[in-house]
């Protein structure tokens, strides 16, 4: 434990009493916070690794919260990272004190999971509202591109201070510039948006998932059990999406045309009817899936699959011949 002393302390202890508040999960003698108050500048003493692996531990502890208001009652959240320190205070609606952005952050990063990428890109994630926020005639407020402006702070300030691994960085700054993103989601996505969506997040996925359900604050029951349900669904669709997609496809593509041109068919529903044949004796286990279309040729042509099937070529359209090398 961290005990009170009336000498000037080595920089780095400075951080040291963020261990004590995330093991007993309450603040340190008020001693000990008016010594670091006092000498909060002398942080920046500290190597930004070094930083990053003291605050890291107690933000991914059962009291961030308790964490972060501290760092802000001693000044080392200002010495440390002044964007986040300047959303103290800001608020984001009129009147409602809890849309206060700093009271905000502090609910985001305690609901978090316990991920350093999900805990610091909760801490930072709207620190680009300070300067993005603009009043609208109607009285209300918008924060158009403070996603992308949080990451051009993130870079130029944040990184220069907190000396995060090569990999959490990145993580952290793709976590910033898209953690509105799933908010968007609701349920009219066509498959297709839902697959690039999850195409494009797939690295950072589950982490971006964790902090958009987090990102959810709202205090009227019903708002926030809407935003999770849809962001547990679009979890889904894109699994069920992947999952689908996985599966083989028992028959190539392009087959219609190979087997035109082996069995000098014109094109028309007759094909269909073939593939469909196939495709049942593939269900049924007596034909490989997966094979070159030169297989399933030789098995329409072994098991007689044309019998019974009328072939109408369109109009003006004369049949081929085979092609004899097939």
């Amino acid at each position: 434990m961290v005990t009170p002393s009336t000498e000037l302390w080595v920089a780095e202890d400075l951080l040291a009493p963020l261990r004590e508040i995330a093991a007993l999960q309450t603040y340190p003698h008020k001693s000990i916070t008016a010594q670091v108050a006092a000498q909060a500048s002398r942080v920046a003493e500290v190597d930004p690794a070094r930083i990053y692996e003291l605050v890291t531990p107690p933000l991914c502890s059962k009291v961030p919260h308790l964490v972060l208001q501290w760092m802000r009652d001693t000044g080392l959240l200002h010495a440390l990272l002044p964007e986040l320190d300047a959303t103290v205070a800001f608020s984001q609606e009129a009147d409602r004190k809890h849309k206060d952005v700093w009271e905000h952050t502090k609910a985001v990063v305690w609901q978090a999971v316990p991920r350093p990428t999900v805990r610091w890109a909760a801490a930072l994630h709207d620190i680009g509202k300070v300067s993005t926020r603009r009043f609208a005639k109607d009285g209300k407020v918008t924060f158009h591109g403070h996603a992308e402006d949080g990451v051009r702070m993130f870079r130029r300030g944040v990184v220069k201070r907190i000396g995060f691994p090569d990999d959490v960085r990145d993580r952290v700054e793709i976590l910033i510039l898209h953690h509105l993103r799933p908010g968007q989601y609701d349920g009219d996505w066509s498959d297709a948006a839902v697959r690039r969506f999850g195409r494009e997040m797939a690295p950072f996925l589950r982490d971006l998932l964790d902090l958009s359900r987090a990102d959810v604050t709202s205090r009227r029951p019903g708002k926030r059990k809407r935003c999770l349900v849809m962001i547990s669904e679009l979890a889904r669709r894109i699994d069920a999406l992947e999952e689908a997609d996985a599966v083989a496809k028992p028959l190539p593509p392009g087959l219609g045309n190979e087997l035109m041109a082996a069995l000098g068919l014109p094109p028309g529903r007759h094909l269909g009817e073939l593939r469909t044949r196939l495709e049942a004796l593939h269900a049924a286990g007596e034909i490989q899936g997966g094979m070159p279309a030169s297989y399933y040729v030789e098995q329409v042509r072994a098991r007689d699959l044309l019998a019974g099937i009328e072939i109408v070529a369109p109009r003006n359209l004369a049949p081929r011949e085979p092609d004899p090398r097939k």
